[in-house]
Formats: structure tokens, C-alpha cells, sequence
């Protein structure tokens, strides 16, 4: 019983030759990119270099058009992203008949599944192979059921530990059903299923034990928003009404039920235009040919429909399938299986933000409320027009249940899915493998999009500037750090627009007296909230902005340098006034910054008379227990220690460095975990003798936290700072206590935050720029023989 599944092309691979104990078949190579074997991370020497884990998967494996095909590369090709140095993985391909595949080199071994002999060989292959240490294998009934029994002894003739993924689950089995998967999970450590409705069946109708079951929701692809308008101009859709469906073509689709709702849809919304994407499934035209979609045509002309349906019989490219997605108003999955557990394109749908409207499935149970989506009968037209007609009539419901989907399934994209399977594999192989996450390339893309001719933009909604937020000195400033650290390690000349418009911001936000306002909304005028909010942080900030800026003077127009050095010694008069904690950190990290290129005595005088502050500040709060500045730990906190350290590279007074070393050294006590860094919540911050709330994390104090660890490590060479500087890193990349990405790949932006049970969505100027200063200050630890990559 075949499970449907998501069928979308992807790139093929080079075909290189792999040893192996079985036969393969020839094939010919495949000249196209090989995304396995691009380097697209590199990996920073904080840990000894160990042989990554090989893991094997035993599954169908594209070119053969099969959803489970298409799922096992996107889980793979995500594994490798997140984990190269960790896993190396490699595919042992499923194949059900003669027909002859061009693989690429992730291919280890073939199996045929209707010769038993086979069953025997790779089994004994595996067993003796000393570098695999995990099988995993995407499970199907219809993949074996020629050769049952001959499956069943291959699980439990292998010796490795094996993990099992059921793409089906059906729901009251008969004996002999029921038998059989008992059968299957006792030969494996781990099974895992993809919705939780799968996993109370396995435990309740199967009677298997639940500490051996979990969850890993079917994955799905980031995507970079573009508006419907957009891409239906892209498409020549006009301002038509777009319904879609798509997958390999097939009865149990039940694509009739959409077609049979359509004369009553059009009656009302004559501009609707129903997209049916996807080639016929392969094993279907073997035996019926194109019998169902030539009746499918037959049914449309029958109505009429010829000017309301579109067939488009191909495999789309996943770029062009995800845009077709996006310009979706709403999507339609009308299958007829109500034992189907899972399906892809269902999930890719949500993914994607369009509202769904699909039969009562247990996926669709699980994962559509009145917030996400509809659910109507199987089979009923008439209750699917009704659905449709309700949401093609309701613009701002469509738009609540578009945002309420991509929320809902930001957990369950790739990148998430194999950071969930990593960490499973790291948990079996009992200290086998550890964990390294690989560094994301260097990715402007979002900070450009946010940036207009005025500066950068305060917030976003997902990953779309919103104008009406304006700007703020403190993005600005953040924002020329971000520039000058890229433009200084790889000399863009790209970069220049950037600094230059950043720069600009902040002296237009510079006032007579040298002080600076903060809040500027798009017609370029200050707003009232400058005058009701304390703005000794925002100077602190531009004043470390414009030192950074001067820091780099070599590679910079000299002009530029004279103008930035006149405005920080109009600035720095004021900053003599400055008395809040955080402002005078900045504001020493600037002055630090501006006397190692200019080494001026009033300069020195000041960061003397700052540190001082600091200082006494320690003093008076510091106990035996509370190695702090103030009475609570709140926010920016790492930039304290930071600025002490700082303090005494310039005045070499001893008393600095041990302020700088035991703050810090306490910092770290209260933010790292066994788990990885949990920084102090901007919900609640910790008081001197309590706990912080643990939730409401801010990509801004990770950030900080990485480049003050870095400052440390190249100052006092203490290999436990460059370590907490990689854990503190991987907050970005999933090592949180949600084990989701922050750092958005698709978008090159950082999401806003991490809440307590889901991140947010939205990716502003802050948390953008936090990402790039502490994806840009990873650098500084990056063997000097890796070569950067960037886009």
C-alpha cells in the first residue's frame, strides 16, 4: 500500500565510482552540480578533527520518481548542510524493476527488492563495513511486498543499530499486519513517524513500546517571501483566483472532486483558475497509461472548464514549485485515502503559507484548526465549494490563516527535521558521534533588502521590510559594524554603498550639541518617542559604530575618516555625561577602538575616567556569589566584561583584566547550560539570588556574547573561551532549547526570537545585524588556510 507522497525534481548528481560488496548498476555520469559534495560551510578548528560517522539509508533514491525518493534527498541533502563534519551519508537505493538509474556518488549499494538473494548480500555488506555506524531506512509496505519474509531477515541479520522511519501507519491492523510491524521494530532501535497520530497508533494498536517511538514532522522548505502580486504578474495569471494541487498524478488524488466543485466556484468567482501540477505517478502509467488524466480532461470539457483548469504535466524545478505555492490563494488536497498518514505536499503547501483545504486525513486532523485551514469529507464537492467560496470571499481570513501556517510550520523545516535526526543518531551511537554544526556562508542578502537609500529599516514582517516601523540609530549603527567587518575582510567593493548610507544615518541623527536621537520614521523626522525614552544607549552605540569605522581607516576614503573622526570628538565631549552601564561600555569599546589608530591623550583620559565608573560600579555590587556590575543580569550583558577587558589593553591597570576575567567568568555560569547558552530572557531578567525565566531569547545577546568571547580568546588564548564562542554560535543554528534555527538560510535574516515554544517569524533590522556581527567575528577563529565563501 503505497503512502503518497511529495514528487518534485531535483538536481542529479556527478556519478563517481563507490566500493561496494554489491553489484550496481552502470550508469553513465550526470553533468550537473552536485550539491552533496559542494563545500557550503566551513569548520572552524574548536575541536579536534574527527572522521565523521557514516550513516547508510536505505530508501528509493532519486531519479526514481517516487515521493519517498524526493523526501530521503531533501532529508540528506539537509544532514549534510547542517552536518558534514559529523555524518557522512550514504545511500543504499531501493529499485523495483529492470529500469537502469544514473545515481550520483551518495550511492553505496543497490537493492533489488523483488530478488531475495539480494536481501542476504547486503545485509552481510553492511555487517561487515566498518565505517557504517547507523542504518536508517525510509519505510514503505509497497517496497517489499514482493519479498516480506526476505525483508524481515535482513533487519534481524544486521548488526548495526538500525532506525526505522514508517511512512505508513494504518490504524486498526489485522493479526498479520500487526505481526509483521512488531516483527520490524523489534529488530530496530529507534522508529520514527511523522505525526503524533502515527505514533498513538504504533503504540496502541501495535502495542509497541512508546520509549521506542518519535515524532519528526515530514520536513519542509524555507522559502523568501514574494508577494501573490508579484509572482502572478511573473506567471501571466493576472489577478485570476488561484486554487492548486499538485503530486504525482493519481486516482487516489481524487483531483474529480476539485473539478466536480468548480462550476458552482466560477459561478461566483469567474476569474478562479484551478493549477493541477504534476506528472502522471510512474508506476500508474505503467499499468493504466494516461487513463485518469484523460478522463480528468474529459470531465473539464464536459463542464466547460477549459479557461478555469490548467494541467501543467511536468516536474517542476523546486524554485518554480515553491513560487507556484506562494501565488496559491488557496490549496486544495482532495485525496481519498483516509489511511494516508502523511503527505509532503500537504506540508509544503502550509510551508509556503497558502490556506489549505484538504479531506480529514490524520495529518490534516493534526495540523488544521479554524487558524490553519479547513477540513471538509472525502469526496464532497458540494462541501468544497462551499469551503472555497467562503475563503476566495474573505481576503483578510486568507491572510490571518497564511500567517497562522507558516508559524505552524517553521518547525518543520529541513534544516529542523535534520538537527531532530542528528541529534537521535548522536543519542544511539552512545559517544560515537559528536554533534558540529557547519557554519552558514556569509549572506547579506536580507541586511540589503532592508536597507533603502535612508538607512536600514527597524523591523519586518517575516522577511519584508515594514516601512511604517522607520529607523533607528541603533540599527544604523549596528548596521555600518556589519559593513566595515565585511568590507574588511573581504575588501566588497559592494560595501561601500552600504557604509556610506549607514554612516550618513547617523551623522543626520547627530544634533548641534553632539548628542544623538534615536527614532526617525520615514519622512525623515525625529518622532516623540526620542524625547520619552532615555537615549544614553543609542549614543553609546553610535560612538562604538563610527570608532569601528575609523578602526579601519586603511581601507577607506580618507574623507570619510576625517568626517567620522570630527563627529566622534563632538560626541565624545558629551559622553564625559554618560552614566547608564551599557552606554558607557559602548562608549569605551569606540574610544578603544579610536585611540589604537589615533592614540589621542583626551581620549586615554576618558576611557580611564569610564573604567573608573565601571569599576566602582563592580565594586559596590560584587559579592562572593555575584561577580557583577548592577543587581540583576538584563540585557547587552557581555559587553561589560568586554569593555573592562578593553579598558586594561589600553591603560594596562591590572585591576581591569581581573574585573573583566571574573565578570565575564560569572556571566558564563549563568548562561551556559550542559544544553549550550540560554541567555538571560527579555521577559523577566535575573536578580542577585534568583533564577531567570528561561524563555525569550534575543539573537542580540548572543551576538554580544560570541564577540566578547572572541575578544577574550585572542587576548588571553584561553582555549575554553573559543570554545563557548562556537556553543554561544550555535544558538543560530539549532543548539537551543527548541532545537530550531534561527538564522533563516533561504533569506540570509535572523528571526526576532526564541519564545517558549516556537521562534519569531519576523527578521529585523536587530536581529539581522546581531547574526551578521557574530557570523562576520566567527572569522577570527577560522584556520587561515580555509578559503571564506560568501554570496
Amino acid at each position: 500500500m503505497n503512502n503518497k507522497k511529495t514528487s518534485h525534481p531535483r538536481v542529479l548528481y556527478p556519478q563517481i565510482e563507490v566500493a561496494s560488496t554489491l553489484p550496481i548498476a552502470k550508469t553513465t555520469s550526470v553533468k550537473n552540480e552536485d550539491a552533496f559534495a559542494k563545500e557550503s560551510a566551513r569548520t572552524a578548528p574548536t575541536m579536534v578533527a574527527q572522521k565523521p560517522a557514516e550513516l547508510l539509508v536505505i530508501t528509493s533514491f532519486p531519479p526514481r520518481e517516487c515521493g519517498i525518493a524526493t523526501y530521503s534527498h531533501d532529508l540528506i541533502e539537509a544532514l549534510n548542510n547542517k552536518f558534514s563534519q559529523s555524518l557522512k551519508i550514504r545511500v543504499c537505493a531501493l529499485e523495483a524493476g529492470e529500469e537502469v538509474f544514473t545515481y550520483s556518488h551518495v550511492i553505496k549499494y543497490t537493492l533489488k527488492t523483488f530478488l531475495p538473494d539480494g536481501y542476504v548480500k547486503l545485509a552481510n555488506a553492511i555487517n561487515q563495513d566498518p565505517d557504517i555506524q547507523i542504518v536508517l531506512i525510509q519505510h514503505e509496505f509497497g517496497f517489499f511486498k514482493l519479498q516480506e519474509q526476505a525483508f524481515l531477515d535482513f533487519l534481524h541479520q544486521l548488526s548495526k543499530p538500525l532506525v526505522i522511519v514508517f511512512h505508513t501507519v494504518l490504524p486498526r491492523p489485522v493479526d498479520k499486519l500487526k505481526l509483521a510491524v512488531q516483527q520490524i521494530a523489534a529488530a530496530c532501535v529507534s522508529v520514527i513517524v511523522m505525526t503524533h497520530n502515527s505514533k498513538g497508533i504504533l503504540a496502541n494498536d501495535y502495542d509497541l513500546p512508546k520509549e521506542k517511538l518519535s515524532v519528526i514532522a515530514h520536513g519542509t522548505h524555507l522559502v523568501s517571501s514574494v508577494s501573490d502580486k508579484t509572482l502572478k504578474k511573473k506567471y501571466a495569471f493576472g489577478n485570476r483566483k488561484i486554487l492548486t494541487t499538485f503530486g504525482l498524478l493519481s486516482r487516489g488524488k481524487s483531483i474529480e472532486t476539485t473539478i466536480d466543485a468548480l462550476p458552482l466556484i466560477v459561478s461566483i468567482f469567474p476569474d478562479t483558475l484551478f493549477l493541477v501540477i504534476g506528472k502522471t505517478h510512474p508506476e500508474v502509467v505503467r499499468s493504466d497509461g494516461e487513463e485518469y488524466r484523460e478522463s480528468l480532461e474529459k470531465k473539464v470539457q464536459a463542464y466547460g472548464l477549459e479557461d478555469h483548469v490548467k494541467f501543467i504535466n511536468k516536474y517542476l524545478p523546486l524554485p518554480e514549485l515553491l513560487e507556484y505555492l506562494q501565488l496559491t490563494d488557496i490549496y486544495l488536497f482532495t485525496t481519498n485515502d483516509p489511511n494516508q498518514a502523511v503527505s509532503g505536499t500537504f506540508a509544503y503547501a502550509m510551508s509556503c503559507g497558502c490556506p489549505v483545504i484538504s479531506t480529514p486525513i490524520p495529518h490534516a486532523r493534526e495540523l488544521l484548526t479554524k487558524d490553519t485551514g479547513v477540513i471538509f469529507d472525502f469526496g464532497n464537492s458540494e462541501q468544497l465549494a462551499e469551503q472555497v467560496i467562503t475563503l476566495l470571499d474573505n481576503k483578510n481570513l486568507r491572510a490571518k490563516i497564511k500567517n497562522n501556517s507558516l508559524q505552524a510550520m517553521t518547525a518543520t523545516a529541513w534544516e529542523n527535521s535534520a538537527i531532530s535526526h542528528a541529534l537521535q543518531f548522536q543519542q544511539l551511537s552512545k559517544g560515537k558521534i559528536t554533534l558540529q554544526y557547519n557554519l552558514p556562508v556569509i549572506n547579506l542578502a536580507h541586511l540589503k533588502a532592508m536597507t533603502t537609500r535612508t538607512g536600514i529599516v527597524q523591523f519586518a514582517k517575516i522577511n519584508q521590510p515594514d516601512m511604517r516601523s522607520g529607523y533607528t540609530l541603533d540599527d544604523n549603527a549596528r548596521a555600518l559594524i556589519v559593513s566595515c567587518m565585511h568590507h574588511k575582510l573581504f575588501d566588497d567593493a559592494d560595501n561601500m554603498h552600504l557604509i556610506k548610507t549607514y554612516f550618513s544615518f547617523i551623522k543626520r541623527c547627530m544634533l548641534p550639541t553632539g548628542n544623538f536621537l534615536n527614532y526617525m520614521d520615514t519622512e525623515y523626522l525625529f518622532t516623540k518617542q526620542n524625547y520619552a525614552t532615555n537615549l544614553e544607549d543609542s549614543n553609546g552605540r553610535a560612538l562604538w559604530a563610527l570608532g569601528y569605522l575609523i578602526s579601519i581607516k586603511k581601507i577607506l576614503p580618507e574623507e570619510m575618516i576625517d568626517d567620522a573622526g570630527a563627529i566622534f570628538k563632538k560626541a565624545m565631549a558629551k559622553a564625559e555625561t554618560i552614566h547608564s552601564t551599557r552606554a558607557m561600555a559602548f562608549t569605551v569599546k569606540g574610544l578603544c577602538l579610536y585611540y589604537n589608530t589615533y592614540s589621542q591623550p583626551d581620549v586615554l583620559i576618558l576611557i580611564k575616567k569610564l573604567a573608573k565608573r565601571l569599576e566602582r560600579m563592580y565594586e559596590h555590587e560584587s559579592e562572593k556569589n555575584w561577580k557583577w556590575f548592577e543587581s540583576s543580569l538584563t540585557y547587552a550583558n557581555s559587553i561589560l566584561p568586554e569593555a573592562m577587558l578593553h579598558a586594561w589593553q589600553i591603560t594596562k591597570e591590572p585591576l581591569y583584566r581581573e574585573i573583566a576575567i571574573s565578570s565575564l567568568d560569572f556571566l558564563i555560569s549563568k548562561t551556559f547550560i550542559d544544553e549550550g547558552i540560554s541567555v538571560v530572557s527579555n521577559k523577566g531578567w535575573m536578580q542577585k539570588g534568583e533564577k531567570t525565566n528561561r524563555f525569550g531569547e534575543q539573537p542580540i545577546d548572543v551576538a554580544y556574547t560570541v564577540m566578547t568571547l572572541c575578544a577574550f580568546y585572542e587576548e588571553l588564548k584561553n582555549e575554553a573561551y573559543r570554545d563557548k564562542m562556537r556553543i554561544a554560535f550555535n544558538w543560530f543554528l539549532g543548539q537551543n532549547y527548541l532545537h530550531q534555527i534561527i538564522y533563516n538560510p533561504a533569506t540570509g535574516g535572523c528571526y526576532d526570537g526564541l519564545e517558549e515554544k516556537n521562534v519569531n517569524l519576523n527578521q529585523g533590522a536587530e536581529s539581522t545585524a546581531s547574526y551578521l556581527m557574530a557570523r562576520l567575528t566567527m572569522d577570527l577563529i577560522i584556520d587561515s588556510g580555509n578559503q571564506t565563501e560568501r554570496e
